[in-house]
């Protein structure tokens, strides 16, 4: 048989909840049961409290913006061209943004990012280009 519950003593109990949502009493059954309280009422007190009241701040600006007037011109297809020397050049400036460990791959991602946006680099896919670089076929400037 468990000990007694002692209702003078604190015990603090962990839980990741969504703000404002009423969640599952089974996940604070475990938890929460052995304490003597209603997992059912524990959670609806969690819910109150963490309930946000209106927006969070008082624009009329976005106040008076009529809902559902976000991107008008949806499924917009981009048919750019542009040269490999823009993508090394696109790649000299965003280098510092890049995670990548050498200038190839830097330049990969530049290209991906081409392949996203439906543009080409001298005619050609920007997959294809990848893979010149990868089978070497194509020099990559070391700065």
């Amino acid at each position: 048989m468990p000990p007694k519950f002692d209702p003078s003593q604190v015990v603090d109990v962990i839980v990741r909840v969504t703000g404002g949502e009423v969640g599952t009493a089974s996940s604070l059954t475990p938890k929460i049961g052995p304490l003597g309280h209603s997992p059912k009422k524990i959670d609806e007190d969690i819910a109150k409290e963490t309930r946000l009241e209106g927006p969070p701040y008082d624009d009329e600006a976005h106040r008076s913006e009529p809902p559902g007037e976000g991107k008008k011109n949806k499924n917009v297809k981009h048919n750019g061209n542009i040269a490999l020397d823009d993508v090394i050049e696109i790649m000299r400036v965003m280098r510092s943004h890049s995670m990548a460990k050498d200038l190839s791959r830097s330049i990969k991602e530049i290209l991906r990012t081409c392949v996203s946006v439906g543009c080409t680099v001298y005619g050609k896919d920007p997959k294809d280009l990848q893979q010149e670089i990868f089978d070497g076929d194509i020099e990559v400037p070391l700065k």
